[in-house]
């Protein structure tokens, strides 16, 4: 299948990437930790993953979020500490995509490394406090880990399959307590 890209939005520089995806009536929406190297013209691995895994539950299209904007391969080179401007434009740009939207179905999708810095937990407090007005569904890819997180595509395999997942109970033990 042909990489074609609708949605790109980055920053200046493109150290920052807010959306990648291809535009649908019936998109999966995916929120990951942060983006690494795919963009416009080459998927890497988990853009890969994403695309067959919408594509198996038969959605039409998908577009790639995450709790911070950040673009590097390696989570433990995050910021050391939040940039709250580039924080802000992520909770904005994901908000402006969604309610696009009557109805979004959410793939949680960042794995066990939402504790590779504090504020990541804080970001998807935000993030989730943000889509609260809007109509989604939340879904991870079959179990949680051992650890209690949502499945990062890159490592799971398509015959597990999406099914619910309870956002605000995971928020209760993984989450901010006061963004």
């Amino acid at each position: 299948m042909k990489y074609s890209i609708d949605i790109y939005k980055n920053n200046a520089n493109n150290s920052a990437r807010f959306a990648l995806g291809t535009i649908g009536k019936n998109p999966l929406f995916v929120i990951g930790l942060n983006p690494s190297t795919a963009d416009d013209q080459k998927p890497d691995m988990t853009i890969t993953k994403i695309r067959n895994f919408a594509q198996k539950a038969h959605f039409d299209g998908f577009v790639m979020l995450n709790l911070y904007a950040q673009r590097t391969p390696f989570p433990d080179q995050l910021h050391p500490e939040l940039n709250t401007s580039l924080h802000q434009e992520n909770v904005s740009q994901i908000v402006q995509h969604l309610s696009k939207n009557k109805h979004c179905s959410i793939l949680a999708a960042w794995g066990a490394t939402l504790a590779v810095r504090p504020y990541v937990s804080q970001c998807l407090t935000e993030i989730k406090i943000a889509m609260d007005p809007l109509n989604v569904t939340w879904l991870k890819i079959g179990d949680l880990t051992q650890g209690g997180h949502p499945r990062h595509p890159s490592r799971a395999a398509y015959a597990l399959g999406l099914t619910p997942f309870d956002i605000a109970s995971y928020i209760r033990i993984h989450g901010a307590s006061d963004p």
